[in-house]
């Protein structure tokens, strides 16, 4: 059973285990959003990730016949990381099943504390289904990645701390994925403060929560699709389901490029790094999704920072795209000389700065002597995209 005092003993039990997580004022981003800001930095946590909380906790109330049988868990990658460390200090086997896709350094990082990694092709569902199969041969113990009163216990504590600090808190918003976090949270805030408002979030490419709260019934998704790989997750648990549908106020979904802008805007405005699933709770907010929370104390568990660096300039990139930052024109063009110079020098004046350009002299449907310009501009915002098209406009130029 999940009981406030459970979570309060997690809280005793990972102590001196793992770090307590600044809550941090952003100014900038609360000017933007409208509100007053706060980011719980669990990306800051021990491996990058709130998810050790309830694996160590998890695995500290063991029997010891269970820990010397030693433990098996499912993971994209950052329960896995939790599974691993918190196995490692108490020195018992794991085994960690994986989806084949989750990002190299996720996987390289479970091994770097011991655990067997066992790559398993498809989805964290496909995962997890190894893993069960693997816990019925051999006996190990199943630690879940979200659907256990132990584990959302210790994910609670991420609630405890963020009221010990911030105990005027109108709202907090959360990242979901199976519900783990989130169901900790809503549990602990709701228990301590009924008041606070506990909203979660999720990527519209898996929104499997979501679709299970508003139909009052646990559906399982078909596939998913997010750079949000964390929150990546087919059909949510039991309990998890149960808590949400209690305790949660409503759950939102924001699209890839509104994460991407989510993970650009921190890495920008607050030097910080987050994975696509610890970004979702400000995308929620950045993108106006959370009602009722304009000049209000709102909290955003930025839940994980282990984004796989061989993907980030994609998102940064998808990031510049979404909030305006870079565009590209395609305008149709006499193929004669002085035409680019003419282009360029428009978006010059207009403070565009060119960093790349495309010509098509052969183009299916146009005039033998036109051809087409691609050119990408850096720019401001999308107000100083709308001048530039009016500018190129009124200098004769045809946008396509």
């Amino acid at each position: 059973m999940l009981t406030l005092e459970k979570v309060k003993h997690a809280q005793k039990v990972l102590d001196n285990v793992t770090r307590k997580t600044d809550i941090i004022f952003s100014p900038v981003l609360s000017e933007n959003c409208g509100c007053k800001l706060f980011l719980k930095t669990e990306n800051l946590q021990l491996t990058g990730s709130f998810k050790v909380r309830g694996a160590y906790y998890k695995i500290s109330q063991l029997s010891e016949d269970e820990k010397a049988k030693g433990v098996i868990a499912c993971s994209a990658g950052n329960h896995a990381q939790g599974v691993a460390l918190a196995s490692e200090k108490f020195g018992i086997k794991a085994k960690i099943c994986m989806p084949d896709g989750a990002p190299i350094s996720k996987v390289e990082a479970t091994k770097s504390y011991g655990a067997e990694v066992i790559l398993v092709p498809g989805v964290y569902d496909d995962a997890h289904n190894e893993a069960e199969r693997l816990k019925k041969q051999f006996g190990y113990t199943f630690i879940h990645p979200f659907d256990d009163a132990d584990v959302i216990a210790g994910q609670a504590t991420v609630g405890l701390e963020i009221l010990e600090d911030l105990n005027d808190v109108d709202a907090i918003v959360v990242p979901v994925g199976g519900g783990g976090l989130i169901s900790g949270v809503a549990f602990a805030v709701k228990s301590l403060n009924p008041a606070i408002k506990v909203y979660g979030v999720q990527s519209t490419g898996a929104p499997s929560m979501v679709n299970s709260v508003h139909e009052h019934k646990i559906l399982a998704l078909p596939s998913v699709s997010t750079i949000a790989d964390g929150i990546a997750v087919k059909e949510p648990g039991e309990l998890t389901f149960d808590v949400c549908s209690n305790y949660v106020d409503k759950i939102v979904t924001v699209t890839d490029e509104q994460v991407s802008a989510a993970i650009l805007a921190l890495i920008e405005k607050q030097k910080m790094i987050a994975e696509g699933a610890g970004a979702v709770s400000l995308a929620a907010v950045m993108f106006n999704k959370i009602p009722d929370i304009k000049g209000k104390k709102v909290a955003c568990v930025i839940s994980g920072g282990n984004i796989d660096v061989t993907i980030l300039s994609r998102v940064i990139n998808r990031g510049l795209l979404m909030s305006g930052r870079t565009c590209t024109f395609t305008i149709e063009l006499m193929d004669k000389p002085g035409q680019l110079v003419q282009v360029s020098s428009v978006i010059a004046e207009c403070g565009g700065n060119v960093i790349g350009v495309l010509h098509e002299r052969s183009n299916e449907g146009s005039a033998i002597n036109d051809c087409l310009l691609r050119i990408q501009v850096e720019t401001r915002n999308f107000e100083h995209i709308r001048l530039i098209k009016s500018r190129l406009n009124d200098a004769g130029f045809k946008l396509i």
